[in-house]
This record gives C-alpha cells, sequence and structure tokens, in this order.
C-alpha cells in the first residue's frame, strides 16, 4: 500500500534574489554582484523540504504556464472539495485566504469523523502574516505555527510569552509552535509543559530566505512519523540552521535525508 502523503496548501511564487556587498541604504545605488531566481511561496518552500528530507508529500496551489505571473487566485474550498483525502495523512495550510481554509479544514474534520482513527488526517496551520482574518485559524489546526511577528504584533517579547498568552485561542489538545530566530523555537501542547529548542547557527550566515518554511517541514516531517514534540523542535531548529549556511535548499537532501 502506498505510504499516504502530507499536503501542503497556499502560494508559489516567483523569488527574485539580488545579492549585493552590503544591506542598502535608503535612497541609495547598490550594483548587484548576483542575481538569482528560484520558486518560493511558503507553502511551495515547505513542500520543497520535506520532499528533500524524504516524505511523500503534495503541493496545492495556483500555477502559471508561463515563467512570470501576476494576481493568480488562492486556492478555494470548492477546489478543494475536488480532493481524495484518502491520500493523506497531515494537511498544512499557509494562513492566506482563512475564511476559505476555514472550510476546507471543516471538510477534513467531516471526513475525520467517519473513518478510524489511524486513517484520521492531522491538520496544521501557520499564522505568520499580521492580518486579522488570519487570527481565526488559531482554532482549526491541531498543530499551530504562529511568527515571531504574530506574536511581537500580539505584544509579547519572547515565545514563552507568546504561547501561554496565545494558547487560549487553540482548540483543546492542540500543539502551538513558536520560532524566534537566533533565540531557537518553543512549543506548548495540552500536558502545559513548555518545551524549547536552541537555535543551531550555521559558521557562515549566507541565506535566511524561506528559513521559517523550513523550520515548519522539519517539524512536521517528524511529528508526522510519530516523534516527540522535542524531537520535532530540536530537528526543526537544525535543518533551518543548516539550510541559513547555504544558498536555497537542496543542500538539506544531502545533509538529512
Amino acid at each position: 500500500m502506498e505510504e499516504q502523503k502530507i499536503l501542503c496548501v497556499g502560494l508559489v511564487c516567483l523569488d527574485i534574489i539580488n545579492v549585493v556587498d552590503k544591506y542598502p541604504e535608503e535612497d541609495t545605488d547598490s550594483r548587484c554582484l548576483s542575481q538569482r531566481w528560484q520558486r518560493g511561496g511558503n507553502a511551495s518552500n515547505s513542500c520543497t523540504v520535506l520532499s528533500l528530507l524524504g516524505a511523500p508529500c503534495a503541493f496545492m496551489g495556483s500555477l502559471s504556464a508561463g515563467p512570470v505571473a501576476e494576481n493568480l487566485p488562492d486556492v478555494t474550498v470548492e477546489d478543494f472539495s475536488k480532493v481524495d483525502l484518502r491520500q493523506f495523512k497531515w494537511i498544512h495550510w499557509e494562513g492566506r485566504n482563512a475564511d476559505e481554509q476555514v472550510k476546507m479544514i471543516e471538510q477534513v474534520v467531516a471526513y475525520n469523523s467517519r473513518v478510524p482513527q489511524p486513517q484520521r488526517i492531522t491538520v496544521s496551520v501557520e499564522i505568520e502574516k499580521t492580518r486579522e482574518p488570519l487570527y481565526q485559524l488559531f482554532l482549526h489546526g491541531d498543530v499551530v505555527f504562529v511568527s515571531k511577528d504574530v506574536a511581537r504584533h500580539f505584544g509579547y517579547p519572547t515565545a514563552e510569552a507568546a504561547l501561554k498568552g496565545l494558547y487560549s485561542r487553540v482548540k483543546q489538545g492542540a500543539v502551538l509552535i513558536c520560532a524566534w530566530a537566533e533565540k531557537g523555537a518553543d512549543a506548548l501542547g495540552p500536558d502545559g509543559w513548555v518545551v524549547h529548542s536552541d537555535a543551531f547557527p550555521p559558521e557562515t550566515l549566507v541565506d535566511t530566505l524561506g528559513a521559517g518554511d523550513t523550520f515548519n517541514a522539519a517539524v512536521i516531517y517528524v511529528l508526522s512519523k510519530g516523534g516527540s514534540l522535542q524531537d520535532a523542535l530540536t530537528f526543526g531548529c537544525k535543518v533551518a540552521g543548516w539550510k541559513c549556511g547555504f544558498h536555497g535548499y537542496d543542500i538539506i537532501g544531502e545533509k538529512f535525508s
């Protein structure tokens, strides 16, 4: 029987990265040392990392037939209703059109109510942007990733403070996770204990683009295999730290797969 997959729902986009010798000052010109185009988007990046780690996975989002596109629509509940949920053991939503995404998650909840426990799908959500409509997603994830920016928006100075302050927003039994860059990451589950992992910075910092997406993917990878929250958090910090030492993501597969 084919192993069930992890589905990532959200954005795929084109990242255009310009490399300069120092961070540009306002109203100045800078000579570009190099430029590269690469596929980006939170859900797309997380799916890439999951694949490189060896997890069977799939992406759901709007794709363009051409090399460059803009204003592509987000996935709707009508689109999602066509998905064969039997393929998946975990579905991760990058918070975007939250009203529609809540309806998609409700379809998964209904599906879970009809199948035995081992066949049920775990739902995770990422709340990265400080936009009020996204905050309704707190209540709908079995695993909820909340960003440092959102935590600070609510007035919390640390990951631990954010977890304790925001945990009342998640559903009963959920896990809330907050990464805090060079401070590592913390997680809080239904047992009330805060779990922490230090960061694992590279010898030389090269490319932090997508580090958060990498962290999310690595955490999901471990949890989807039945690993502990502590192991998942530590692995997430290790993989994200390793990724920051290189451009892109391919090196992850060589190190961790």
